[in-house]
């Protein structure tokens, strides 16, 4: 087994090369010489105020550069990926603040042996140079029923603390008092992890083993054991899981709650997860805490604390008041802080009632004309030329696309035929037209839908009550094209359906001069024109659309778009012809 591929120059340069890219695309933070520690770059606004100070392996970004600033950290002290930083470099990131007037320094620390080791050494040796400092240590896990003597491990509820502690210093709380606050704080956060797949430190192989439609629940942010495997579920069960077991009174480690409290969620992304995937698990915490009885003041969904590449997702709750809210609230100038709203997110309505549309005619109300019995039969002969050609298309299709071209006109024709079976064609075309984009838009559906409901929808705006001609349908079908090709994209020439509609429209635009007893022969013409456009595609290069990701070589078919357009032309030609 390889370790995994990741994204960076060597091993052993990537926590100082990760750290230099914080601090050069956020203005508010500067690198401490010879250490591995970020600092605010306006660290003389610090005099008088408490200083805070955090950190920890690297590997958990944004935790815990990313929340230097007004209103949170002032600093944070990096170790190596997963390896608790050394106590010389915990000693330079206090003295800089002491020296800059903090009037003391706390420490935020999670509850790992290295961490409070080299912290706790830290704190010592600032003492003996005279510097006020304190330490809280933030144990929230709520994975194991019995903890073992080191107790619970420090997770993301570390990043609630940041926010908590650094909204009191910024008011200008001593640090007793701030230390009080937090301390009590921290009884009410709670926080579980599930993961989908294990983590590599770079150079290494993967921490764990997980076999595929495996996860497993309560691990720790550097790959440590949890308390279970089993098959993964939907993201509702697993939610429901992880929060049954964050209140079951049974644990030692559990988080009271009950029906009632209020709190702030945390959903934090361990890694891997996908945007997507973080909303729809958003989602079920919330639903899932409401149920409950909870009321959710405040959710943030995102990547806090992570854990490298791990496809995972923690949950942390954290019970609030109106004070704690207020400090949760607070401005801070810390780039990894979300942008969050202060409104209660139980109890908001999060529905907008949508406009009234309708893209079709109010078919009850029409009624037929001259044109009538004709438009009907033209659109019966498209339907059943559109059905007949279903494999066909999508046989075309397979070789350059998803082959389902002919599926997607046959959806169409076969949603125009129930319509005709309980509707009146309208005798204005334009009226029809209409309805027709938007039983496609409705029913046909993907880019084709889109495509055919853009030219019926503009062809549609040039046939009124008034103006139904043959010189009014060629400048219809000319506006329908244009529109195609202005939203499109494509051209004559790209290998799409253009390729037979331009030519043949082109011909039918010879229809607003063209006496009468020239019509049938324009659109004989213009069917012919359609018919060998789509032949053409065989020896195009596409340019647009899916065939156009295909290698040249591989396209000798003609395009199945350019062949359904042909099919349509001819089938309106013969309705034309046999009822002559």
């Amino acid at each position: 087994m390889q370790p995994q591929k990741k994204l960076i120059n060597s091993v052993d340069s990537c926590v100082d090369e990760a750290l230099w890219g914080l601090v050069r695309a956020s203005g508010g933070l500067s690198l401490l010489t010879g250490h591995r520690v970020v600092v605010r770059s306006d660290l003389q606004s610090l005099k008088g105020k408490v200083a805070l100070l955090s950190g920890g392996g690297s590997g958990h970004e944004p935790a815990h550069g990313g929340y230097i600033g007004a209103g949170m950290l002032s600093a944070a002290v990096a170790g190596g990926v997963f390896a608790s930083p050394p106590p010389t470099s915990i000693l330079a990131a206090i003295l800089s603040l002491h020296n800059a007037g903090a009037s003391g320094v706390l420490l935020i620390v999670k509850n790992y042996t290295g961490d409070r080791l080299n912290f706790g050494l830290a704190a010592e040796q600032a003492r003996n140079h005279g510097v006020a400092v304190d330490m809280v240590i933030v144990a929230e896990d709520c994975a194991f029923d019995r903890p073992s003597k080191a107790g619970r491990r420090g997770l993301c509820g570390t990043v609630f603390i940041h926010k908590l502690a650094g909204a009191l210093a910024e008011e200008g709380s001593s640090l007793a008092q701030i230390v009080s606050t937090v301390t009590e704080v921290l009884k009410g956060i709670g926080t579980l992890g599930v993961s989908l797949s294990p983590c590599s430190v770079p150079g290494c192989l993967p921490s764990f083993e997980l076999l595929p439609g495996d996860m497993e629940l309560g691990l720790g942010i550097h790959g440590e054991p949890g308390i279970k495997r089993s098959k993964v579920s939907s993201a509702d069960e697993v939610v429901r899981t992880m929060i049954e077991h964050m209140t079951n009174p049974d644990s030692q480690s559990h988080l009271p709650l009950q029906s009632g409290d209020t709190v702030v969620l945390c959903v934090n992304n361990l890694g891997a997860l996908s945007c997507l995937e973080m909303s729809v698990v958003t989602r079920a915490a919330i639903s899932c805490l409401e149920d409950r009885g909870v009321v959710v003041a405040r959710a943030m969904s995102g990547s806090f604390m992570t854990s490298l590449e791990m496809a995972g997702v923690s949950l942390t709750l954290m019970k609030a008041d109106q004070e704690v809210l207020r400090l949760f609230d607070a401005r801070t100038s810390a780039p990894a802080w979300p942008n969050l709203s202060s409104i209660s997110v139980s109890g908001r309505s999060c529905v907008t009632e949508a406009p009234v549309m309708s893209t079709k005619p109010q078919d009850d109300t029409q009624n037929e004309g001259p044109l009538s019995p004709v438009m009907r039969k033209a659109l019966e002969k498209i339907c059943s030329t559109l059905l007949e050609k279903q494999e066909e298309l999508n046989s075309l299709d397979r070789a350059a696309g998803d082959g389902d071209c002919g599926n997607t006109h046959a959806q169409a024709a076969r949603a125009i035929q129930e319509w005709l079976q309980g509707h009146v064609v309208p005798g204005c075309p334009g009226r029809l037209l209409s309805a027709l984009a938007g039983l496609v838009e409705e029913k046909m559906g993907g880019s084709s839908g889109a495509l055919y409901s853009l030219f019926l929808t503009a062809a549609a705006g040039h046939m009124t009550e008034g103006r139904s001609n043959a010189a009014a349908w060629a400048a219809a079908m000319h506006a329908g094209t244009q529109a195609m090709r202005r939203y499109g994209g494509a051209d004559p020439g790209d290998r799409t359906m253009l390729d037979a509609l331009c030519p043949a429209v082109d011909e039918l635009m010879k229809l607003k001069t063209a006496p009468p007893a020239e019509h049938m022969a324009v659109l004989q013409k213009a069917v012919q024109r359609a018919v060998s456009g789509a032949e053409s595609t065989r020896d195009l290069t596409a340019r647009a659309g899916r065939a156009s990701y295909i290698s040249a070589d591989r396209v000798t078919l003609p395009d199945p778009g350019a062949v359904a357009v042909a099919a349509i032309f001819t089938a309106v030609m013969e309705t034309l012809q046999t009822g002559n």
